[in-house]
C-alpha cells in the first residue's frame, strides 16, 4: 500500500511581532465566548491534553500509537506560551460498560463548520429551543438516536468556540491545525477521559460529516469505530472539489479584504474588543449564503428581507443586519484558520482503508458540496450504502436528514439496515442516476 502522510494545510502562518498576548494575560473567552449557544454552556465539559502536537504529519500506514499525541513534527500550545489543549464535549444517555469499566455503546456526533457541541445539542437533543430547525428532536429517549440505547457524545472541534482556538490568546501564532488533529484530539478525549472502548456509530453533519469520514479512515481499521454515517460531508475540499474550493476561497478573500485585516495582517488583538474588525467576516457569510439555499428559495425571498444577508461596506437600515448581529461573537482569525484547514484536505485515496459499516447521506440539492462527489466516495468504500434526498434548504437539509429519512437512518444506527429504505440509491445501494447533461456553450 502506498504510504500516505496527512499534512497541515497550506504551510506556515505569517506572524507579526507582538501579535499575540503574553501567557499571563491568556484569557480564552476575552474575544469569543466558550459556546455558540451560551444558554447551553453549562452542559459543556472539558478535557485537557498536555503535549498535544498540532499541525503535524500522520502516517496512516504506521500504528495509531505513533500519532497518539498528534502528528509528527506538530507544535504544542505549551511551547508557544499557552496552556495545554482543551477539548469540549456534551454527553447524554446511559453508558454501558464492559468488565474493565469501559464504555461500549458510544455514539459520537462531530460538529459542523461554525458550530460546536452546544449548537448540535440545542438543535438535536429533545426539548431544546432549536429543535424545529431540524424538523423535530433527533437525540433522546426513543428518538432516532436513542439515548436509552446509546451513550451520545456531542464533540467540539479544534478552532472555534471552547478554548482550543486562535482567539483564545495566540492569534496568528496558533499552529495551523488539520482535520486529523480534530479527530485525534477527540479520540484522546473519548479513550483516555471518558474510557470509551469502542464507538458504535460516528456521525455528524457538514464539516462534522467530513470529520466522520476521517474517523473512518483513522479508527475503523482497528475496530474502535464500528460504523460511520457522514451526513453532507466531503472527502476532499482541494481541487478535487472545485466548487467547494472556489466557494471557500472567496470566503477567505472576503476576510482578507477587511481594511483592518489588511492594515494589521490579521494581528489586531491589541485593539479594544469593540474596535476589532468584523466586516471581512460579514462579507464572508454573505458570499457563502448566496448558495446556502437553493436559488429558487433565494429568488422567492422579498428583497426587503434578503438585504439583511447582503454585504454592504456602508450598510444602512437593515442592510447586512443578519451578519452584523451574527459576528458580534465571532472572530475573523478563527475562521481564517478554519478555512485554511480545508484547502489541502483530500482523503479520496484513503477511503479503501475504511472497515466500518458505512452509510453516506447527502442532499441532492446541496450547492456547496456536490452530491455526485458523495456518491463517488460511497462507491469507493467496500460495502457502503448511499442515501440522498432533495430539500429546498439545500445544504442545511443535513440537519433535518434524520427526520426526513428517519427509517433509513435509524435502521443504520441500530444495525437493522436494509437496502430498500427511503432515499437509498446510487453507491452500493443501487444504480446511480444518469449524469445531468452539461449546459450548451460550456467547453468543459
Amino acid at each position: 500500500m502506498k504510504k500516505f502522510i496527512a499534512t497541515l494545510a497550506l504551510g506556515t502562518v505569517c506572524v507579526l511581532p507582538g501579535a499575540s498576548w503574553a501567557a499571563d494575560d491568556y484569557n480564552p473567552n476575552r474575544i469569543t465566548p466558550p459556546s455558540s449557544i451560551m444558554a447551553q454552556n453549562q452542559m459543556k465539559k472539558y478535557y485537557e491534553i498536555p503535549g498535544f502536537r498540532i499541525g503535524g504529519k500522520y502516517n496512516l500506514d504506521a500504528s495509531p500509537e505513533t500519532w497518539r499525541n498528534g502528528g509528527e513534527g506538530g507544535t504544542t500550545l505549551e511551547s508557544l506560551g499557552a496552556p495545554a489543549l482543551k477539548v469540549g464535549y456534551i454527553a447524554v444517555g446511559t453508558p454501558k460498560r464492559n468488565d474493565k469499566g469501559e464504555i461500549t455503546n458510544a455514539l459520537i456526533i462531530s460538529t459542523f463548520y461554525s458550530g460546536d457541541s452546544t449548537w448540535m445539542y440545542n438543535t438535536w437533543y429533545e426539548g431544546q429551543p432549536a429543535n424545529a430547525f431540524s424538523g423535530g428532536a433527533i437525540v433522546g429517549p426513543g428518538r432516532t438516536i436513542d439515548t436509552n440505547r446509546f451513550y451520545v457524545v456531542f464533540l467540539d472541534a479544534i478552532g472555534l468556540w471552547g478554548e482550543a482556538k486562535p482567539s483564545a490568546g495566540l492569534g496568528r501564532k496558533f499552529p495551523q491545525y488539520n482535520y486529523f488533529d480534530m479527530v485525534q484530539a477527540n479520540y484522546q478525549l473519548l479513550r483516555d477521559h471518558l474510557k470509551v472502548a469502542q464507538v458504535e456509530v460516528a456521525t455528524g453533519v457538514s464539516m462534522g460529516a467530513t470529520q466522520t469520514w476521517v474517523w473512518g479512515v483513522m479508527y475503523s481499521p482497528s475496530g474502535f469505530v464500528k460504523a460511520i454515517m457522514p451526513i453532507g460531508g466531503t472527502t476532499a475540499s482541494d481541487g478535487d472539489d472545485p466548487v467547494g474550493q472556489w466557494t471557500f476561497r472567496l470566503g477567505q478573500a472576503a476576510i482578507e479584504s477587511d481594511p483592518v485585516w489588511r492594515q494589521t495582517n490579521g494581528n489586531y488583538y491589541h485593539l479594544p474588543v469593540d474596535k476589532q474588525p468584523k466586516q471581512g467576516l460579514e462579507f464572508m457569510w454573505s458570499i457563502l449564503q448566496l448558495t446556502g439555499y437553493t436559488f429558487p428559495v433565494r429568488s422567492a425571498t422579498p428583497w426587503v428581507n434578503l438585504q439583511k444577508e447582503v454585504f454592504y461596506w456602508e450598510p444602512k437600515g437593515d442592510q447586512t443586519l443578519s451578519w452584523i448581529n451574527r459576528t458580534k461573537n465571532e472572530d475573523m482569525v478563527d475562521y481564517w484558520y478554519r478555512n485554511n484547514a480545508g484547502f489541502s484536505y483530500n482523503i479520496n485515496k484513503e477511503l479503501k482503508r475504511i472497515k466500518a459499516r458505512t452509510l453516506v447521506v447527502h442532499v441532492d440539492t446541496d450547492m456547496w458540496l456536490m452530491v455526485e462527489n458523495a456518491r463517488k466516495a460511497a462507491e469507493t468504500v467496500p460495502g457502503a450504502s448511499f442515501a440522498s434526498f432533495p430539500d429546498a434548504t439545500a445544504h442545511y437539509g443535513v440537519f433535518k436528514a434524520p427526520n426526513l429519512i428517519r427509517d433509513t437512518i435509524q435502521g443504520f444506527v441500530e444495525n437493522a439496515f436494509v437496502a430498500k429504505l427511503p432515499g437509498i440509491g446510487g453507491g452500493a445501494g443501487g444504480a446511480a442516476p444518469a449524469a445531468t447533461p452539461k449546459p450548451a456553450g460550456l467547453a468543459k
